[in-house]
């Protein structure tokens, strides 16, 4: 039998060796050899030689038969996702980038973007080689590499001795070989394609130099690390970061994903906690897959929000992708912690700084406060070296947060931005448009926290996120608010968790304080309640109620109680803790000076004028001999004895006091502070209580512009500034205006404070006054009485300000004709002024003139005459002759004189009247034109009766 002959080609001839491809050659048989050259193109050689293997065999190597020409193929090894969502414009970057010659790009990111692009290319390119490269590590690069030759059947592969990735690297710098694409697949350390050298060690060729820039060829790199991808790909300018899904494309691939019919109840609320991550929402559509129809997307949606344990165990569960690579995980927190791994092995501190990130809210979080944490972890043990402060005690953690050391923090700063940087190439950070802020991945957090929760580490990571916290968040003070309003979403989530241990609590107590204060000061006093009522009752069973910082906190407290007009209980708190404060502290110390000052303040909002006056000068006095008449406590509290002493109706010295403190304080302060607002709008209600209408006018509008633009619309203080120059307008006869500012004041203060509020039942008050004024009197009515029952049931019968809606509401039912009740509580009000007030405060007086008026319509002329007198008289004492409201008088007394038709003295007080009315309001105000018409209505009725 003869021996088999075998086809074989000759490839090369390396020292004296003929190297011949003959897989099925036996001893003995004939070997037919074809030599030529091979171009290495895949075409067939052209010389034949024959000979046999008995005598020629120790002299042959074997390869396979390589005689026909491979046609491009693609080593893609997953298959195309038929629920592949559509992202156009990162496929036409890609498309765009890898057009150009020997182009490279970079993805990254996590997304199977780059796997419908490979396939794209081979569907729409067949003569186009796709090469997929695995580059997490050297050996899954040269097993990569490897692969690829044995498909492209390069000669010389086998032999130990020749460079199977410089032989790659020449095919594809071939041109001749065609056109192709490489897709360099999870190329997160740069390391492995540039390796550092080591000083034991000759330098190697780093793998990076096996990546050809041909002509023919395109690279797209995939990786985690932008810096890794941005050095493969020749600079940042050719990466590009996968941004999450938009909402669109994430329902379609949710839609995609479930094997049932389609159910959108709740499929937005849970693709947003999934943050349109692909690999998320697999992940949940295979769960809900598997679980079905038992588990729906609003059932797994309760079941994701319900605590961070199920979190982590449904983000944990493998969504059996089997187009990903079998080494990596399908699982959204195993995918993730590999980054967290790498990072921890190139740079632990910046793994560290991603612990800390990982507690902030993922919107917003400061870089400075950041930079903070590193310089006072530096200042501890001289470089930032978390593991040891962990094993420091609290007392040493805290003590670590005091000192100074340039070299430290120098060190620290370059070391911190490098470790951003870091986390920024992970695509684990990103710096926002704002400057110096930061944003985070929410499931990027949660992942870390999982993460460090398994190596039991989350626990001493949100300790020193408390500390931070308590550290960094500043007093309430308006200097602070654009700090304060930067950290409040951080700390929010920290307000219901309590502190994580007892060593922990005057930290957590403290912030919560200071919280509280931003927040009354922002005028959310339900909230800042809420808050520092919190910090009090953990404050008091900690350090006990006569500690400092216990009364520190209750001093806040009463503040807050105080503008949501509970004053007793305001009251009974600033009495305990001002014996508190001078037990602990003295007399003169400047938080007892304050504690008499706030006392001062809720006594005057409770009516007891005299005694709030008293205390406010003894305050001011101290403060003034202790910092200075400019210091802001100093200015704060001579502001809070002028409010006294205008309700006590010591206007000329309280309007001399408010322009003082204005000027003082504009000093020191400027424009733009709120309490320089609250000084102009406090000068302003002074002006308008000694009858300067038109200048309390415009001081007014200037400090309501200024707080809408500070504080906002719908802030308190702004609502009781808008409220002052209704009333203003009301003085000035612009009934109208003040009506619509009136109710726009109404309506916000319902909203924002509530219907009980006193600055809510005051604004009612106002409201029907200047219905009343339109001639709307039963709406009038309807506002008094609310008003009116309001305030009876907030602050009490005998209240000033319950007894102005009295004087109120009797003007209405004057006006109605409803002369008795009129009367009845014209009555009530004169003599709870006379008794609250004195017989000759303004306001009394303001009841004298109120039931003159009602008494001359019921013909009880003698009594009214006896009243309008004293009301007169009061008013020239009290206000001047030329005040409106002693004209009030005056013109009240000439109308009972022309009733009674004493037309020689009625003539004259109606004269001195129109005068004074005319030069003090203007001839157009409504109170001049009626006083004019009467004048001339008695001319007329004197005429008639002399024809």
């Amino acid at each position: 039998m003869a021996s088999p002959t075998h086809r074989t080609e000759f490839h090369e001839r390396t020292n004296g060796r003929i190297v011949i491809a003959a897989p099925h050659a036996e001893q003995g048989g004939a070997i037919n050899i074809y030599g030529g050259q091979n171009a290495g193109n895949g075409t067939a050689p052209t010389t034949h030689y024959s000979l046999s293997v008995a005598t020629q065999l120790t002299s042959l190597t074997f390869i396979e038969d390589t005689t026909r020409r491979c046609e491009p193929f693609s080593t893609v090894p997953f298959s195309r996702d038929p629920d592949f969502v559509d992202r156009p414009d990162i496929l036409e970057w890609i498309h765009e980038k890898c057009a150009q010659p020997a182009a490279r790009a970079g993805l990254v990111g996590l997304g199977g973007v780059v796997i419908e692009y490979s396939h794209c290319v081979r569907r729409t390119s067949p003569q186009t080689w796709v090469f997929w490269v695995n580059g997490s590590t050297k050996a899954r690069f040269e097993e990569a590499y490897g692969g690829i030759a044995d498909r492209l059947k390069l000669p010389g592969r086998h032999d130990p001795k020749i460079n199977v990735l410089q032989l790659v690297r020449n095919w594809l710098c071939d041109e001749a070989n065609g056109r192709w694409m490489m897709v360099l697949d999870n190329a997160d350390n740069v390391e492995v394609f540039y390796p550092q050298p080591s000083h034991n060690q000759e330098p190697t060729r780093p793998l990076a130099a096996y990546l050809p820039q041909s002509h023919n060829g395109s690279i797209l790199v995939t990786s985690r690390n932008r810096d890794t991808a941005a050095r493969l790909t020749g600079g940042y300018k050719n990466v590009k970061e996968v941004q999450a899904m938009g909402p669109g494309q994430a329902l379609q691939l949710l839609r995609n994903k479930l094997e049932d019919s389609f159910n959108e109840e709740g499929a937005t609320d849970l693709l947003d906690d999934l943050n349109h991550i692909p690999l998320a929402i697999t992940q949940a559509a295979a769960y809900i897959n598997r679980q079905g129809p038992r588990t729906t997307i609003s059932s797994y949606l309760d079941e994701f929000r319900e605590n961070d344990r199920n979190r982590a165990n449904l983000l944990n569960i493998d969504a059996c992708d089997f187009r990903r690579d079998e080494t990596a995980s399908n699982s959204v927190i195993l995918t993730w912690q590999i980054s967290f791994r790498r990072i921890r092995e190139e740079r632990h501190s910046a793994a560290d700084l991603l612990s800390l990130m990982s507690f902030f809210n993922p919107q917003g979080i400061p870089e400075c406060v950041l930079r903070s944490y590193v310089r006072k972890a530096a200042e501890m043990d001289g470089k930032y070296k978390p593991s040891v402060w962990l094993n420091r005690n609290l007392t040493a953690l805290r003590r670590s947060f005091r000192g100074n050391s340039r070299k430290r923090e120098e060190d620290a700063k370059d070391g911190f931005d490098d470790d951003l940087d870091t986390l920024r190439a992970y695509s684990l950070a990103t710096a926002t448009a704002e400057r110096e802020m930061w944003e985070m991945h929410p499931l990027v957090q949660f992942c870390t926290r999982v993460w460090l929760s398994s190596a039991g580490d989350v626990e001493k990571w949100k300790r020193r996120f408390y500390i931070l916290m308590s550290s960094e968040f500043p007093s309430g003070i308006f200097e602070n608010w654009s700090k304060c309003q930067q950290l409040l979403p951080h700390v929010e989530p920290l307000f219901g968790t309590g502190p994580i241990d007892d060593g922990l609590v005057d930290e957590w107590a403290g912030m919560l304080t200071k919280v509280a204060w931003y927040m009354w000061m922002k005028g959310s006093y339900k909230v800042a309640e809420d808050t520092v009522v919190k910090a009090v009752i953990a404050r008091a069973r900690a350090l006990g109620r006569r500690n400092i910082n216990t009364l520190n906190s209750e001093s806040l407290l009463a503040l807050v109680l105080q503008h949501q007009g509970k004053y007793e209980e305001a009251e009974r708190i600033c009495r305990r803790i001002l014996k508190g404060y001078k037990r602990a502290l003295g007399k003169e110390h400047l938080d007892t000076l304050g504690t008499i000052s706030n006392l001062a303040a809720v006594l005057n909002d409770q009516g007891k004028f005299e005694e709030a006056e008293k205390m406010n000068r003894q305050a001011l006095e101290r403060y003034e001999k202790a910092l200075g008449r400019e210091h802001p406590c100093a200015l704060r509290n001579a502001n809070n004895l002028a409010i006294t002493l205008r309700d006590l109706g010591k206007y000329k010295e309280a309007e001399e006091m408010h322009r003082q403190t204005l000027e003082r304080g504009e000093k020191v302060l400027g424009k733009g502070h709120p309490y320089i607002l609250g000084s102009i709008n406090n000068l302003a209600l002074g002006l308008q209580d000694l009858g300067k209408y038109k200048e309390a006018e415009e001081m007014h509008r200037q400090a309501l512009e200024g707080y809408e633009k500070v504080l906002g619309k719908e802030h308190p203080g702004t609502l009781m500034r808008t409220n002052n120059l209704a009333l203003v307008l009301r003085d000035l006869g612009k009934y109208k205006e003040a009506e619509k500012m009136h109710r726009q004041t109404l309506e916000r203060s319902e909203k924002v404070l509530g219907e009980g509020h006193p600055s809510t039942l005051m604004s009612i008050n106002n409201l029907a006054l200047v219905l009343q004024n339109l001639g709307k009197y039963k709406e009038a009515e309807q506002m008094a009485r609310r008003g009116l029952e309001g305030k009876e049931k907030v602050l009490g019968n005998e209240h000033p300000s319950t007894l102005a809606s009295v004087n109120n509401l009797s003007m209405v039912l004057q006006n109605q004709g409803k002369y008795e009740e009129a009367e009845q509580m014209a009555r009530r009000g004169l003599e709870g002024r006379e008794k609250a007030l004195g017989n000759e405060h303004p306001d009394t007086l303001v009841s004298v003139n109120t039931l003159t008026s009602i008494l001359r319509c019921q013909e009880k002329c003698e009594e009214a005459e006896q009243m309008a007198r004293r009301g007169l008289q009061g008013r020239q004492k009290v206000l001047g002759n030329e005040h409106p409201s002693t004209l009030e008088s005056v013109y009240c007394l000439a109308h009972l004189h022309h009733k009674q038709k004493r037309y020689d003295t009625a003539s004259e007080l109606y004269r001195r009247a129109c005068d004074a009315y005319e030069k003090v309001l203007g001839p157009q105000h409504p109170t001049t034109v009626a006083c004019c018409n009467d004048f001339a209505r008695m001319a007329d009725e004197i005429n008639q009766s002399l024809r």
